[in-house]
């Protein structure tokens, strides 16, 4: 395995949503599928779940953006002198992922995976402010996800 995952579940929501959220072995899983792919080496990387109210404090304080989000990244910045492995933090909007999959006719399962690679992604520098860079990062998220068989998220219904 190339992901060490500190999982941390923090939403206290409705139980089916509870229910629904992925566990460790799971998120190692799909960390592991981007770390490998990009042929990194191991990492670890924090993955918390939380509610609407938590997603959206972060998302103000951060990004300048007063809602909630589906999945925040927070990379890690090391000095180059030290050898730490941390990628940095991922935070999961359970009610976000679970309303998008939702709207999207996705089942949430994979919608969470997606939205994993797509964290992990940024932890590693991907980013889709430009449109090259995007179509680049999306088509390696197409790529991961279907080595998961997962559909392209990005198609039209």
């Amino acid at each position: 395995m190339s992901a060490v995952v500190d999982y941390q579940q923090a939403y206290e929501g409705a139980a089916e949503l509870i229910a629904s959220i992925p566990d460790e072995a799971q998120l190692t899983a799909w960390a592991s599928l981007v770390l490998n792919h990009l042929e990194t080496g191991e990492k670890e990387l924090t993955v918390r779940f939380v509610d609407s109210d938590e997603s959206q404090s972060l998302n103000h304080e951060y990004r300048g953006k007063d809602k909630p989000t589906n999945v925040l990244s927070f990379p890690f910045e090391c000095p180059p002198e030290v050898p730490l492995n941390l990628l940095g933090d991922l935070v999961v909007c359970v009610p976000v992922i679970a309303a998008e999959a939702a709207e999207q006719h996705k089942a949430i399962g994979d919608h969470y995976a997606h939205m994993i690679i797509h964290g992990t992604l940024h932890l590693l520098g991907f980013d889709h402010i430009e449109e090259d860079e995007a179509q680049a990062m999306e088509q390696l998220e197409i790529d991961l996800l279907a080595k998961l068989s997962i559909d392209d998220p990005y198609q039209d219904d």
